[in-house]
Formats: C-alpha cells, sequence, structure tokens
C-alpha cells in the first residue's frame, strides 16, 4: 500500500505509537539494516570497498545494523562524533577509494545549523563524488523544510524509513536526496497520519490491471482514438500509438495531419491510420480520445483548437466520452466547468503546467502540489499528470500522489508521447475507466519503472527501447 508524505512531528508520533505496542526500536533497526544492506548490495558489486559513516543517535545504529550483511564486501565503518578528530580518520578511510558511502551520521532530529567542523566533513565527502546511500535523511539536511542546514550530504540515493518526509519532496532538496526510495514494512505499525499527499509503492498493483476473461474479445477493450503528428513531428504520433498499444486496448485508430499520413502509416500495423481533416468524425465505437502529441505545426490548427474545447466542453450525448489532452492541445483550452463524472485528463510537463496557470515556471515548481489542485480547479475537476521529477498525480480534491518509479533518463525527446499514448491505451479500456486514479498511478510508474529497468542494463537507451519493454517491468 502507498504511504502517507510525513513531517518529523508525525514520524515521531508514529515510531510512539509502535513502541506502544511491545514492539522494539531494536528489532525495527535489524529490519532497516536489512534494508540498508540490500540496496548497498546493489549498488555495489563483489569485491567492492564501503565506507560506513555512522554517528552517534539512531541513524547511526540503523547503519552498524547493516555491516555484517554486507557480503562478499570491504566493509570499513567509521564512528564519527567529534569533526575535529574525524576529518583525518575519514581522509585516511578515503584513501581506500571505496565504491559506496553509506551516510548515517544525522537523522531527521537534526534541527540546528551545523558547525564549521561537521561541515567540513561533509563537504569532504561531497567532492569525493563517490556514490552516497543516504539513511534517512541525507546528513545536514532538514526534513521538514528540504533546506541544508549550512550544507549537506549530496546522496545518490536516500533510503527514508516508513515514510518519505515533507521536505524531501521539496524542490529545494533534491540535488541532496537524489533517488528517494522508502524502506516499508520494518516493524511499524500502520501509519496513523492519513496525508493529503502519498507515495507510491510497486506493491499497490499487485492485482492491477485485473486478469482479462477468457471469453474476452476486441470489442471488450475499447477503441482509442488519437489525434496527433504534423509536419515534422510525425514520431510523436508513431509514439503514441506505440505506446498505446503496450496498454492493449480493443483497437486504435490514429488521425495524423495529411503531409505525414504515409510516414506514420508506413511504421505501424495493428494501428488504423486515417488523415485528419476538419470534417473528420470520431469513430462511432470510440471509448477515448487522446489528443495533442507531435500537434505543434498541425494544419489547421485553428480546427484542432475548437475541436479539443468542443470535445472538452461537451456535455452531451458524448459528455462521458474520456479525453487525455497532452503537449500542444493543452495550451488549446479553455476554463469550463465539465459534467460529473466525466474523465478528463491532462499530462503537462512544468513549462505547459504554468502556461495553463499564467505562473512562472520556478512558481510551479516551487509548490507542485498546489500547481495539481490549481490545473485541476481551473479545468472542471480534471484529473492531472504534472510530469517530471516525482511526477505527481492527482486533481483538485483528494489525495494526491507521488510516483516513486523513473529515472533523469527519461529526459529524451518522445518518453511523453510514450507515456500520453499508454495513460489513454489503458483510459480506453471501460474496466480501468472504474477507478481513474488508480489506473493513471499504474501508467506513470509502469512507465518509470520500465526506464529504471532499462537503465539498470544499458545506460545508453533510447525512447524505442522504452517502448519495447513498456509493460515487462514490475
Amino acid at each position: 500500500m502507498s504511504v502517507p508524505v510525513v513531517t518529523i512531528d508525525q514520524m515521531r508520533e508514529w515510531e510512539r505509537a509502535t513502541w506502544a505496542t511491545g514492539q522494539t526500536e531494536a528489532e525495527v533497526m535489524r529490519r532497516v539494516g536489512e534494508k540498508i544492506a540490500k540496496l548497498a548490495l546493489r549498488m555495489t558489486r563483489s569485491g567492492d570497498a564501503i565506507l560506513i559513516l555512522a554517528g552517534k543517535g539512531h541513524n547511526g545504529d540503523d547503519t552498524r545494523a547493516a555491516c555484517e550483511l554486507l557480503h562478499d564486501r570491504r566493509v570499513e565503518t567509521m564512528d564519527a562524533s567529534a569533526p575535529e578528530n574525524d576529518s583525518a580518520k575519514l581522509e585516511a578511510a578515503l584513501r581506500t577509494q571505496p565504491a559506496l558511502i553509506i551516510d548515517g551520521l544525522f537523522g531527521i532530529g537534526l534541527d540546528r545549523p551545523l558547525d564549521d567542523g561537521w561541515k567540513k566533513i561533509l563537504t569532504a565527502v561531497n567532492e569525493t563524488e563517490i556514490p552516497v546511500l543516504a539513511v534517512d535523511v541525507p546528513s545536514g539536511l532538514n526534513a521538514d523544510t528540504g533546506q541544508p542546514q549550512g550544507t549537506a550530504i549530496e546522496a545518490a540515493v536516500t533510503l527514508t524509513v516508513g515514510a518519505p518526509k515533507v521536505g524531501m519532496l521539496q524542490q529545494s532538496a533534491w540535488p541532496f536526496v537524489g533517488r528517494l526510495e522508502v524502506a516499508d514494512e520494518v516493524g511499524l505499525v500502520p501509519c496513523p497520519h492519513p496525508g493529503e499527499l502519498n507515495w507510491t509503492l510497486p506493491g499497490d498493483f499487485a492485482d492491477f490491471p485485473p486478469r482479462r476473461g477468457v471469453a474476452s474479445h476486441k470489442g471488450s477493450f475499447g477503441h482509442l482514438a488519437i489525434i496527433a503528428g504534423s509536419f515534422g513531428f510525425h514520431g510523436a504520433a508513431v509514439l503514441a500509438a506505440r505506446g498505446a498499444q503496450r496498454a492493449q486496448p480493443g483497437l486504435i485508430t490514429l488521425f495524423p495531419q495529411d503531409a505525414i499520413y504515409h510516414v506514420v502509416a508506413s511504421q505501424l500495423q495493428a494501428v488504423m491510420v486515417n488523415v485528419w481533416k476538419s470534417e473528420t468524425k470520431l469513430p462511432e465505437s470510440a471509448s477515448a480520445v487522446l489528443i495533442g502529441p507531435g500537434l505543434v505545426a498541425a494544419e489547421p490548427v485553428e480546427e484542432l483548437k475548437t475541436l479539443t474545447r468542443r470535445l472538452w466542453r461537451r456535455l452531451a450525448r458524448d459528455s462521458f466520452l474520456p479525453m487525455i489532452v497532452d503537449a500542444s492541445a493543452l495550451d488549446w483550452l479553455v476554463p469550463h466547468a465539465l459534467a460529473k463524472n466525466t474523465i478528463r485528463v491532462v499530462t503537462p510537463h512544468p513549462g505547459e503546467a504554468a502556461r495553463m496557470l499564467g505562473k512562472t515556471v520556478q512558481q510551479v515548481q516551487a509548490n507542485r502540489l498546489q500547481a495539481v489542485r490549481d490545473i485541476s480547479h481551473r479545468y472542471g475537476d480534471c484529473w492531472v499528470v504534472l510530469k517530471g521529477h516525482q511526477t505527481l498525480v492527482g486533481r483538485s480534491t483528494d489525495e494526491i500522489y507521488v510516483n516513486s518509479s523513473g529515472n533523469p533518463h527519461l529526459a529524451q525527446g518522445g518518453s511523453g508521447d510514450v507515456l500520453a499514448g499508454f495513460i489513454a491505451g489503458l483510459i480506453a479500456q471501460p474496466v480501468l475507466q472504474a477507478d481513474v486514479g488508480k489506473t493513471l498511478r499504474f501508467a506513470v510508474w509502469l512507465h518509470g519503472s520500465t526506464a529504471d529497468a532499462l537503465q539498470a542494463v544499458r545506460t545508453n537507451w533510447v525512447v524505442e527501447d522504452l517502448v519495447a519493454g513498456l509493460g515487462r517491468a514490475g
């Protein structure tokens, strides 16, 4: 199950509630140590040296609990408590050229600026550029505000205990936190603090999507219409269609612009391809429509703008036709109330979100949660997938979910087109329209998880590899 994003005070209350049941701190630390060791082994190879920096608090105890589990690694533990003495010890330890440093110096209890001695220690670690696995929080980072207490460890990965802390999701914290992973199932009782913001875990999708019936046919899984692609941007249409295919709707019809029909149609087999013209109508059997990928140079653009707005607003016969709006088409929307229970999804990146709200990108990034709320409210309580680092999924009310998968190598042209197509291919299926939020979260998580699987075996993968692998990760 997903876990709420918590404050330091809420984490402390959660721990107290756990101890009140008879669970011991020693047992929780043992389990945390197992999680640390498992991740450290994943980040290193047989025979590598690992340097553990263990402070005098519980954070240090967590890291010490991992020591004996780091099999087939050369492990050195440096107990740190007095920076005036520890600088020389650190310098000597770094001369062994460890492949990984495990940071257990300070935990979430740090509530004061670091003195110069500790700043020197943390700076020396950062200057080595050796990958760091931070335990619970990068040392020196305020877990509530996301601001460094003078300086902070710049971790490659942070393994936080129980649930993410609110400060770790702030833009200011990203350079220090690195990739954020959660050590769940460490013996804590269920979190007593339901949150507005929740962290997605892979286990959320253990039984999703539901198994298909043996007597199913293609009519059971919907018909997706995609309006995408223009001169110079034909690849977006192809990638969106291929992303949709990985979701396996019953049928897909792609409507590119006339100028690129032949180049698009020649790359697709199972997808039906028809030229989009101003008089074109969507298929009668359409169960969802995606509009936007690659329409940068679309002609006639005014007709497409009108179509987008008409579909978005329509409250008559087709009011319940799900609609996914991506890329250029986001700029064509106008604020409008929508019929209750309509499925409308927008998938902006931060720049597009800023234009939708009349704000700057920095304002959006400074409070991404509020940007999701504001976009959804402005555009009729639609669903919002705010892309980027830690993609958010939600709407103007109820919970918002933070995606936990993906990596910076998704920052390639075309990855967003694949995601839009994959989302639309899922939403086109009637059975997956029953829980739109979960379907969207699954699409975003699997898209990122596929990128993670690719990155683990090949560092120079391309978007075509993403399409080919989509659906295999999990």
